[in-house]
């Protein structure tokens, strides 16, 4: 799908236009995840945007071969990745269409007008958007933006693992959620490229752990329901082209439920003032529920990718 070659070229393609956003050590907190290992939190929560699809939209957009069409961009999304296509619509003066399913954030639904996005809100769960999105995009000749089974997005991705090894250099293992699966493919390409010996391990939703279920599988499953409320990381299935690339770097995946990922964020807010949403809050509460397998006195990053006030409201 995707090799270093490429993400090194979206990286390039996308300084201009993204930011680069800060690492933190995780010290002075009254209580902390991974209390024998040093813990460094990458805060991509302060993407343009929101969160790390800001990377893999305007990858999609700038690494086209022809200029976009009037009729703009479309796209389906729980959230993250809707705001990221809004968001590059409108830095290059175009419509975007982003369709919803019903359980969306009301609080990114907010933010979706504010970037000038019309929005449509189809069915429960992310399939269901997507068809809708699918179809507007052949009525209407918008360019369809896919917020993980693209080659473009998923090499846009990719930009933050060379970011997170050139501020850590010494980092052994990489937490990353997981939604449809886009951004650890692509981060794991980059990582694996330059230091092969990073370990990266994926969080899912319990209520929605369909790239565990793929790789126990040994192919791509498709899920019979989702029951997490957590829109961002609500996918029934993952592309076989990302699937691959999972399956060839990565560790494992372990599951989390989304009551600890909202207390992860209540917990992110209270001790360091950081305002995640329940995805971006995946990776502490992976470490605070002890599921990871880590080694004293290893260097873990902890993916922080998206921003909400799930925490500080709660």
């Amino acid at each position: 799908m995707i090799t270093i070659a490429d993400v090194e070229a979206a990286r390039r393609r996308i300084a201009p236009h993204v930011r680069r956003t800060p690492v933190m050590p995780l010290t002075q907190t009254r209580d902390r995840p991974g209390p024998e290992q040093r813990v460094t939190l990458k805060l991509e929560c302060l993407q343009a945007a929101g969160s790390f699809k800001a990377r893999g939209a305007m990858n999609r957009l700038l690494g086209m071969d022809h200029e976009p069409p009037k009729a703009g961009l479309v796209t389906a999304s729980g959230g993250n990745h809707g705001l990221a296509v809004a968001r590059t619509a409108f830095v290059a003066g175009l419509p975007a269409m982003v369709f919803l399913p019903r359980t969306v954030s009301p609080e990114k639904v907010e933010k979706l007008r504010q970037w000038k996005a019309q929005i449509e809100v189809v069915g429960h769960v992310f399939d269901q958007a997507n068809a809708a999105a699918m179809d507007y995009a052949g009525q209407r000749g918008a360019i369809y933006i896919h917020p993980f089974a693209d080659p473009l997005v998923v090499a846009g991705q990719g930009t933050l693992g060379l970011d997170i090894l050139d501020d850590l250099p010494d980092v052994d293992t990489i937490l990353v959620a997981i939604g449809g699966g886009g951004l650890i493919a692509g981060l794991s390409t980059a990582v694996k490229a330059r230091k092969r010996g990073v370990r990266i391990i994926g969080i899912q939703a319990c209520g929605a752990p369909s790239m565990k279920a793929s790789l126990e599988a040994g192919h791509v499953v498709s899920l019979p329901e989702i029951t997490t409320k957590v829109a961002t990381l609500a996918a029934r299935r993952t592309d076989e082209r990302v699937f691959a690339l999972v399956r060839r770097n990565i560790e494992h995946v372990v599951l989390v439920s989304d009551e600890e990922m909202a207390e992860a964020a209540r917990w992110l807010w209270f001790e360091l003032g950081i305002a995640a949403d329940l995805s971006g809050a995946a990776s502490i509460a992976a470490l605070r529920s002890g599921r990871v397998d880590l080694r004293r006195s290893e260097h873990v990053c902890a993916l922080i990718c998206g921003a909400g006030s799930e925490g500080a409201v709660a």
